[in-house]
């Protein structure tokens, strides 16, 4: 019996003890109950040890929502190892990235993932172990120095190993995000980080055993995430859906009772233009993140669906969850990002760390226990965006660490506030945070430019779309058509650029630096012109 939940497979653990015969996951057809759920996690938990999994080694999960998803992840932490989602929307270059940086050990996939990943990860030589979820053909197989093992293999690993010991303050987690240069960077997250976090949303959302909470965000997502921890926290069911079609989501609330989602606002634009059915009306509450909800949608869900709570919220993969507007606050002041979560304090602050005046801009600090541990093997990254904590007292001798996000908001004179802008070059586009580096070396690979830059320009429904300014190599025309095939076959749908405009040249700043600024808003011109 798990007294309280530390460590986050004790999350399910708990509800298990108390709810077994509860429907914990739900998929298609699919249902596993608490019981089984428990039984599936200390299985999985054991045949990683079995299989060599030694404590802290990264397993990454490169698998759509299905319940092994669930299953590998939370395994993972059940034997003492460190479980990295991966977006299942990445291409194989990406992918190995995060192998690669992460340090991952073993790999579960699908068969036909796999077979799209050798060359790509070629070099990534420490991952040993590879757990394919489909047939038991594999089993016992080798590829160069790379061991196969059939998922029922696993199931079947050793059934004497018991999972590592762990503490709350052992790394449960790597969360890939976008940084504003280079490649994806790994936030580190504890188990402690992630079991108050699940606690702190289940408390303000009031989630209950009865919920039934629709999964429609991807798994690598903090928020996404979230949806499993916080059900989990409160004995609820997740239903989970690889998100395709907005049209399928009124149909799943309907088809199972859903109670509750957590999108963002390129799912929840849509939405609002559809037809919901009238009965029965079990949505509960919705809630946004990952970028601020157009008021006119906001307006249009609370209209087609009048008896469903609003929660409009703010976060950040460093944090996990900072701020939520309460429902009742909504009509009054749709604009406003809230107030901090329970257990976790926000500042607004100078560039020295003092506090700013009602209404005067600032860079927003989250200080707490969802703070993570910094970025993967990246000290230089995390010392820039954890920093000691404002307003610590005079002679503290360990200083506490705080998150400085880098967005500016203000404060009203009631404490609410206020998203105003992101300092950083980041593009956020469909809720997905985006390196515009990491678009530019793809757009420099296929050799039709010589020099590219990747802008974020306001869009309505995505947030921002990716814009792109290039100089075609050796004075070529550009062939868009083809540049756009290139892009579409070496990156995710979310960062394939919306529009490509060819230029003689970039503008530049005194300092001889391409004028991004500059360029952005006359690339916001011409982008709007085009009638996109």
């Amino acid at each position: 019996m798990i007294a309280f939940p530390r460590l986050v497979h004790e999350l399910a653990l708990h509800s298990a003890a108390r709810r077994a015969e509860d429907v914990a996951l739900a998929y298609r057809q699919a249902r596993w109950s608490y019981g089984e759920f428990a039984t599936a996690i200390e299985q999985i938990g054991r045949g990683l040890v079995g299989a060599g999994l030694a404590r802290h080694d990264r397993v990454a999960v490169y698998l759509e929502k299905r319940l092994e998803t669930v299953a590998a992840i939370f395994g993972t932490a059940y034997a003492g190892g460190i479980f990295v989602p991966v977006n299942p929307v990445l291409k194989p270059p990406q992918v190995a990235h995060i192998l690669r940086d992460s340090g991952a050990r073993f790999l579960v996939t699908s068969r036909a993932r796999f077979d799209a990943l050798p060359e790509s990860i070629a070099d990534c030589t420490e991952l040993a172990t590879v757990i394919l979820i489909e047939g038991d053909s594999e089993e016992g197989a080798r590829s160069d120095s790379i061991q196969l093992l059939s998922w029922s293999r696993l199931l079947g690993e050793a059934p004497g190993h018991h999972g590592h010991r762990a503490i709350d303050t052992d790394i449960a987690a790597i969360l890939y995000t976008s940084g504003s240069t280079g490649l994806p960077k790994g936030v580190v997250l504890t188990h402690r980080n992630m079991v108050a976090g699940a606690e702190s949303v289940a408390s303000y959302i009031e989630n209950v055993p009865d919920d039934r909470i629709l999964a429609v965000l991807p798994l690598s997502f903090d928020a996404g995430f979230s949806q499993l921890t916080t059900a989990f926290c409160a004995g609820a069911s997740v239903y989970l859906m690889n998100y395709l079609l907005p049209r399928e989501v009124p149909k799943a609330v309907a088809r199972h009772g859903i109670t509750g989602i957590t999108a963002v606002p390129p799912v929840w634009i849509p939405l609002s233009r559809l037809a919901w059915p009238a009965e029965p009306r079990t949505l509960r509450y919705i809630a946004n993140t990952g970028g601020a909800m157009p008021v006119t949608t906001v307006k249009k869900l609370r209209t087609l669906l009048p008896d469903t709570r609003v929660f409009l919220m703010y976060g950040l993969t460093e944090a996990f969850r900072s701020t939520y507007l309460p429902p009742e606050e909504v009509e009054r002041r749709p604009e406003s990002i809230g107030k901090a979560i329970p257990n976790a304090e926000i500042l607004v602050v100078r560039p020295d760390g003092t506090p700013c005046a009602t209404n005067e801009p600032g860079e927003l600090v989250h200080r707490g226990a969802l703070v993570a541990q910094g970025y993967w093997q990246d000290p230089e990254r995390t010392a820039a965006r954890f920093r000691p904590a404002p307003g610590q007292p005079a002679g503290t001798t360990v200083a506490e660490l705080a998150v400085w996000s880098g967005d500016t908001v203000r404060a009203d004179a009631e404490g609410f506030l206020y998203f105003v802008g992101r300092r950083d070059e980041m593009i956020k586009t469909s809720g997905y945070r985006v390196s515009p580096t990491e678009i530019e070396e793809t757009v420099y690979a296929s050799g039709q430019v010589a020099e590219v830059v990747a802008l974020g320009i306001p869009h309505p429904e995505l947030g921002q779309a990716i814009v792109l300014a290039a100089v075609p190599a050796d004075g070529a025309p550009l062939k868009l058509d083809r540049l756009m095939e290139f892009c579409r076959e070496r990156l995710p749908g979310f960062m394939v650029p919306a529009h490509i405009e060819t230029r003689k040249a970039l503008p530049r700043n005194p300092n001889g630096k391409i004028d991004r600024k500059g360029l952005a808003a006359e690339l916001a011109e011409s982008f709007a012109a085009t009638g996109h």
